[in-house]
């Protein structure tokens, strides 16, 4: 069934067939790819479209000692078959199977780790500079697509890396957001002619003779600015003017072309990049046909490509949120929503498809996200900013410095909290939390269950200054009957007792208080649950209620060290007759890939587990 991938246990192995036989080679990886993913989901649109590319990459560059560095790693899958790995690709993205992303201890030749997206080049430069420094001959590659070109790091490493005289190739995998229009024979002709060896011969002995000096650079000048003008229908000048030397576009899913123009350009120096272009879910033609879908399409039948929709128990968070934005923006028309390119997986293509002027997606560009918020709520605007927790990392400084500094009234809200799932350590949404509490001016809460999500947003739309962080899992929320709930604003630094107790207490944040109340009940009358709601600020009233308890537990789906745990540990701090409190949440360590459930479990947040060691407690 799969004749020649079956022989390639390396890229050694590829490098030992001939050039017509990558074709074939390709077929096969896309099918295998197919027949895994059917069965184990992953992201599979955009590693169908860069088959070509990385079969001409491993096929011309001697790796590992040559660098391959991917931006986030969606476009990977034919790089982890062809590195060894294709048997435990089976078991992409499971518990004790191998990372849905490039990760250093996985594999030599995963240069370096990356989930998260636009750290390539920045990373690539490294790699080069590194070799130069230390005499070494590799070459250093940074693989870039997926819309990861629009973040910011991004253009940082392409300034720096231009400006260098670096050894670096960029390939610039143009998937599906157009930069430019092909330029047709003039185009085609330019990157036959810039690549030849004859041609860089010429040219680099012609810079040789003429020496340094006045004359040299007047003539350099007049070439770039000549090739910047003929390539400029092409988006080329842009890359010229960092100071890269610009190639393409090329067809992305042509191997012999590939080949022949990745080994050209592997023979040249200096700052290169390669501009292709490739087709998402190329091969596969449901995933063709509709490539956001088949990003990542979840479980279908490989014969037809018939997908296998999840039925869901409840409604799923981040619907709760698109629906309720929506409504919030028929209410008031100051009400905008901006999301760093995850719209439909934040629910916000909803206020897209219904405000359209009020819908604002900024591309991969968390930092921008966020300051282009703080500038609408300091015009008057009410901004509901959306991104992913884990992401959030990345506009770090600009949420203390442009929001919290400023005190202005931008609702955050950070989806995917807590542990996420099979996309592992890089997406978690742990540190929130704990980065957060510390900064001034800043309000953070997370909803038990649907309804407290969609009053915590109105009672976001209620305030007239200062950040709030709503945070909320990936996932099914409680099944509390939502949209019929009416719209309430739920005072700010106030919990709920949910159960009376007297021995224990358990103070919680977020839907994993409905575990520990489950837990909780199987202990009538000894112990008591709270839905602290706010992490910042505590219910103080709370904590003096619980402080002739014999023992308090806090329980949260973020990292203990910081988060509630920590902060009813310092309001304590010093108090002689404090009861004591222990803490259950994420553990100071990165947990792998699994699933939600599993990895809930294995930090002890499941019910199970929670009522076993209340049971210790009582």
């Amino acid at each position: 069934m799969y004749e020649l991938l079956e022989q390639i246990q390396s890229p050694g192995d590829l490098r030992k067939l001939s050039p017509k036989q990558l074709e074939q080679v390709c077929g096969e990886i896309r099918r295998y790819m197919v027949e895994c993913c059917a069965v184990n989901p992953g992201h599979l649109g955009s590693s169908l479209g860069a088959v070509e590319l990385i079969v001409a990459l491993h096929y011309i560059y001697n790796t590992p000692e040559d660098k391959l560095v991917f931006d986030v790693g969606h476009q990977a899958y034919a790089h982890k078959i062809l590195t060894g790995r294709r048997e435990a690709f089976r078991r992409n993205r499971m518990a004790e199977g191998i990372s849905g992303f490039p990760k250093r201890d996985e594999s030599p030749f995963d240069a370096f780790g990356a989930g998260h997206s636009s750290t390539s080049i920045s990373a690539a430069l490294g790699f080069a500079e590194a070799a130069r420094l230390q005499g070494l001959k590799y070459k250093s590659v940074a693989i870039i697509g997926d819309g990861a070109l629009t973040g910011g790091l991004a253009w940082e490493g392409l300034n720096n890396a231009g400006a260098s005289n670096a050894d670096i190739l960029v390939i610039l995998n143009d998937n599906n957001i157009s930069i430019d229009q092909n330029t047709g024979g003039v185009h085609n002709y330019l990157l036959h002619l810039t690549t030849m060896p004859i041609y860089n011969r010429v040219k680099n002995k012609i810079w040789h003779t003429m020496g340094e000096g006045k004359a040299r650079d007047w003539v350099q000048k007049r070439v770039i600015d000549t090739k910047s003008n003929l390539v400029r229908g092409s988006g080329g000048a842009i890359f010229e003017a960092l100071g890269f030397r610009y190639f393409g576009p090329v067809d992305g899913n042509d191997i012999d072309q590939l080949v022949t123009t990745l080994e050209r350009l592997r023979n040249l120096h200096g700052p290169r990049l390669l501009h292709i272009r490739t087709r998402k879910g190329k091969g596969y033609a449901p995933a063709e046909a509709d490539p956001t879908t088949w990003h990542a399409p979840g479980k279908f039948d490989p014969s037809n490509g018939e997908r296998i929709k999840a039925v869901y128990p409840a409604s799923r968070y981040q619907d709760v949120f698109g629906e309720v934005l929506t409504e919030l923006a028929g209410m008031d028309p100051k009400v905008v929503g901006i999301t760093p390119a995850m719209a439909s997986g934040c629910g916000m293509n909803k206020l897209q498809a219904e405000y359209p002027d009020r819908f604002f997606d900024v591309g991969i560009e968390e930092g921008h996200a966020v300051t282009f918020s703080a500038g609408l709520a300091a015009a008057g605007m009410k901004p509901f900013c959306n991104i992913y927790s884990s992401f959030s990392q990345r506009a770090y400084d600009n949420i203390i410095h442009d929001i919290a500094l400023q005190n202005l009234p931008v609702v955050l809200c950070f989806d995917r909290a807590g542990l996420v799932g099979e996309d592992g350590a890089t997406h978690h949404g742990c540190l929130d939390m704990t980065a957060y509490r510390s900064v001034p001016n800043t309000i953070i809460a997370a909803p038990r269950n649907e309804t407290e999500l969609k009053r915590l947003m109105f009672t976001g739309l209620s305030l007239e200054s200062g950040p709030m962080i709503i945070r909320y899992p990936r996932g099914c929320g409680e099944g509390t009957p939502w949209r019929e709930a009416s719209y309430e604003v739920l005072p700010v630094g106030k919990g709920e007792r949910l159960l009376e107790g007297r021995k224990v207490a358990v103070l919680g944040i977020g839907p994993v208080v409905n575990r520990a109340l489950e837990a909780a009940q199987q202990y009538p009358g000894k112990v008591a649950v709270y839905d602290m709601r706010y992490l910042k600020p505590l219910d103080n009233e709370i904590l003096e209620e619980v402080a002739s308890f014999n023992a308090i537990v806090t329980v949260e789906d973020g990292t203990l060290k910081g988060g509630l745990f920590g902060a009813v540990s310092e309001y304590f701090a010093g108090r002689p007759d404090a009861p004591v409190i222990k803490g259950v949440g994420i553990p100071d360590r990165f947990i792998s890939q699994d699933t939600q459930k599993a990895q809930r479990a294995s930090c002890g947040l499941d019910t199970a587990s929670l009522e076993d060691m209340l049971g210790g407690m009582v």
